[in-house]
C-alpha cells in the first residue's frame, strides 16, 4: 500500500525547487520549515492512512447514477468530510475567504499525496481549487461574498465544463448559449461533456463554472463568455434554495479513475418541471470567458501534471515492494537459499531506476513550475514578470511531461510485475488505467507542447528560455567544480544534453521567425520532452550536490537515460520533412 514519501518531498520543495532559499529570506512571512514540515508529515498520514485503504474499494465499485443523482462508493462521502473538516481544500486559498494563503508549493505536494493515494479522489478537489482562483481574480464582489467562502472550505465544490461533443480540444465550436434574462442574470441552454464531479454526493451544493455564447457574441473563441451556474440557489442568508435547471444524464464508463464521476450536464432542459433555462451569472466581462476560465485552466494544467507525478511515485513504490517479495531465477550477488528475488536481476534493477528517476525529475519540475507561481505572487515589478515568464515557461512541461512520465512509469510498474501486473489483483495495471487520461484532459499533450513553442519560446523576446538553460548549466558546471566522489559522467553528460536543448531551441525561434509554422509544430512534442528531459537531468546533479546519497541515481539518470537528448534535437531539426511526406499517406482522400 502507498507510503507518502514525506522526506523526497519535502527535500524537493526545499533543495531542489527553491522553498529553502525563499524561506531563509522571509519570501512568505513567517512562515517555517517548521510549518512546512508539520503540514507536509499530516498530509502524508492523512494520504497514506485515509485515502489510500479507500483506493481499491473506489476502482472496483466505481460511481453510480440513478435519477439524475451520483452516488460515490461507500466511504467516500465520509473521507470527503474528514478532508474537509482536517482544512486541506482551504491551505492555498484565499485568506479573505477562510483559505490558509500558503504557497502553492505545499499546495500542489499535498495534492501529490491526495492522487498517490487515490487519482478518483484527488481530481474532485483539484477542479474547486481552480473554480477559487478563478472567482478570486474575476467575479463580482457579490458573487465572491455569496460562493468563495463554501468553496475555500470544501463545503461546497466546484467544477469546469467546457467540453461539447462537437468541440474539444477546439473551443471556437462551442454551441452553448446564454440568454440575458433583463435582471443581471442568464438563462443557460446546452449540453456539456466530460464534466469531472459534474454531480456527487460529497456536497450539498455545485458551483458550475461554464462557457456559452450570449446572442451576438463574435464568432470563434473571441464570443465566449464565463457563467456562474449552481446546482441549487444560494439565499440571501446562504441556505440552499430551489433547484436549478441542470442535471447529469449520464456517467462515463472509463478505463481507469472508476470512482471520479465523469458526467455529462444538460443545461436549461426543464428539469423536474423548471422553467427551461438554467440560471446564471456572468463572470468578468461579456465576450471575455476563455481569459477567465485560463486561470482556472493553468491552474488544473499544474495540478494534473502532480496526477502524473503521483501515479509514477506509486507505481514505483508498488514495483520495488514486488521486486523484494517475488522470486525467480539465479542472480551472482544472491546469497541466499532458492531463488532469488527479482530486485537482484539488473533488468529489473533497470526498471525500477528509471521508475524513480522519472518521477522524481517530474516532481521536480512541477514543484519548481509552482515556486515559480508563488514568487510571482508575491514579487514586484520586473522580478515579478521574470518568475511569471518562468512559470509559463515551465506549465507545459509539468503538465505535459509528467503526465506522460505517469503512463510510462506505470507500464514499467506492470513490467516489472510480469504476468501478475496484467491482471488486477497487484493492482498495478491499475494504476496504469488511472494514469492513461492524464496526458490526454486539461489541454492534450500535444497541444501543451505547441504552446510551449509558439508561445513559451517566445517569451522575454526569446531570451527567457535562454536565461533558464544557463541556470541549468551552472548547475553542470556545479557538479564538475566540486569534486565530489561518484558523479562519474554526469556533467559531461548533462552538458551534451543542454547543448541539445539550446541547437533545437535556436531551431525552432528562427522557424517561427521565418514563418514556418508547420516545421516548428512538427517538432514541437520531442522538443518537450527534450527540455524536460535536460532540466531533469540538471534537478537530479542539484539535489545529488546537495545530498550524497542522491548521487547514485543521479549518475544511473545521466549515463543510461539522458542521451535520449541526442535523437530527440535530430527528430526537431531533421524531422519535419519525412513527417509530412508520410503524414499524407494517412489522409483518407
Amino acid at each position: 500500500m502507498y507510503r507518502a514519501p514525506v522526506e523526497d518531498i519535502a527535500f524537493t520543495l526545499k533543495q531542489v525547487a527553491g522553498l529553502k532559499p525563499a524561506l531563509d529570506a522571509g519570501t512568505f512571512g513567517d512562515l517555517g520549515e517548521d510549518i512546512v514540515d508539520a503540514i507536509l508529515a499530516e498530509a502524508g498520514r492523512f494520504a497514506s492512512e485515509e485515502i489510500a485503504p479507500l483506493y481499491k474499494i473506489g476502482d472496483e465499485q466505481g460511481a453510480v447514477l440513478k435519477d439524475a443523482s451520483v452516488t460515490t462508493p461507500p466511504g467516500w462521502k465520509e473521507l470527503y468530510r474528514r478532508w474537509i473538516e482536517g482544512g486541506w481544500n482551504a491551505l492555498s486559498g484565499p485568506e479573505e475567504f477562510g483559505g490558509q494563503g500558503l504557497p502553492t508549493m505545499l499546495g500542489v505536494a499535498a495534492l501529490e499525496m491526495w492522487n498517490s493515494a487515490a487519482m478518483a479522489f484527488g481530481i474532485g478537489p483539484t477542479l474547486t481549487m481552480g473554480a477559487v482562483e478563478a472567482l478570486d481574480k474575476h467575479a463580482s464582489e457579490a458573487l465572491k461574498q455569496k460562493y468563495l467562502a463554501k468553496l475555500v472550505s470544501g463545503e461546497w465544490m466546484g467544477t469546469m465544463n467546457l467540453t461539447e461533443p462537437q468541440a474539444g480540444s477546439d473551443l471556437a465550436a462551442l454551441r452553448s448559449r446564454a440568454e440575458p434574462v433583463g435582471d443581471g442574470t442568464y438563462r443557460i441552454f446546452g449540453q456539456k461533456i466530460f464534466i469531472t464531479y459534474g454531480e456527487h454526493d460529497f456536497t450539498d451544493n455545485i458551483v458550475h463554472l461554464v462557457l456559452a455564447r450570449l446572442p451576438d457574441a463574435p464568432a470563434g473563441t473571441r464570443g465566449i463568455s464565463l457563467f456562474l451556474v449552481p446546482k441549487f440557489f444560494v439565499n440571501d442568508d446562504g441556505s440552499l434554495g430551489a433547484r436549478n435547471d441542470v442535471f447529469c444524464s449520464g456517467i462515463e464508463h472509463k478505463l481507469g479513475i472508476h470512482a471520479s464521476p465523469t458526467c455529462t450536464m444538460i443545461y436549461g432542459d426543464g428539469f423536474q418541471g423548471a422553467a427551461p433555462g438554467a440560471i446564471g451569472w456572468l463572470i468578468g466581462e461579456e465576450n471575455k470567458g476563455l481569459a477567465c476560465m485560463f486561470t482556472m485552466m493553468n491552474n488544473a494544467r499544474l495540478a494534473v501534471g502532480m496526477q502524473g507525478v503521483a501515479v509514477a511515485e506509486t507505481a514505483t513504490q508498488k514495483a520495488i515492494a514486488y521486486a523484494n517479495e517475488r522470486r525467480q531465477g539465479k542472480a551472482s550477488d544472491y546469497s541466499g537459499a532458492g531463488m532469488a528475488p527479482i530486485v537482484h536481476h539488473p533488468d529489473v534493477q533497470r526498471n525500477l531506476l528509471t521508475m524513480q528517476a522519472l518521477t522524481q525529475i517530474a516532481r521536480a519540475i512541477s514543484y519548481s513550475c509552482a515556486h515559480a507561481l508563488d514568487r510571482a505572487r508575491v514579487g514586484e515589478g520586473e522580478a515579478a514578470a521574470n518568475w511569471r515568464d518562468r512559470a509559463n515557461l515551465l506549465t507545459p512541461l509539468a503538465k505535459a511531461f509528467s503526465t506522460d512520465i505517469g503512463v510510462e512509469v506505470a507500464s514499467l510498474g506492470v513490467q516489472v510485475h510480469g504476468g501478475m501486473g496484467f491482471i488486477e489483483e497487484t493492482g498495478a495495471a491499475a494504476l496504469y488505467r488511472d494514469a492513461r487520461i492524464a496526458p490526454i484532459y486539461e489541454g492534450t499533450n500535444g497541444i501543451q507542447a505547441i504552446d510551449l513553442v509558439f508561445r513559451k519560446l517566445p517569451l522575454g523576446g526569446g531570451e527567457h528560455v535562454h536565461r533558464y538553460i544557463g541556470e541549468l548549466k551552472a548547475v553542470a558546471d556545479g557538479v564538475r567544480t566540486s569534486n565530489i566522489e561518484g558523479f562519474g559522467r554526469t556533467a559531461d553528460n548533462l552538458d551534451r544534453a543542454l547543448a541539445d536543448l539550446d541547437e533545437a531551441t535556436r531551431f525552432l525561434q528562427k522557424l517561427i521567425a521565418d514563418g514556418k509554422a508547420d516545421a516548428a509544430m512538427a517538432g514541437a512534442t520531442p522538443y518537450l520532452r527534450l527540455i524536460s528531459l535536460a532540466a531533469g537531468g540538471a534537478y537530479l546533479a542539484q539535489g545529488g550536490l546537495a545530498d550524497r546519497g542522491r548521487i547514485p541515481l543521479c549518475r544511473f539518470f545521466a549515463e543510461n537515460l539522458l542521451g535520449e537528448t541526442r535523437a530527440l534535437k535530430e527528430r526537431v531539426i531533421d524531422g519535419a520533412e519525412s513527417l509530412a511526406a508520410a503524414g499524407k499517406a494517412l489522409i483518407t482522400p
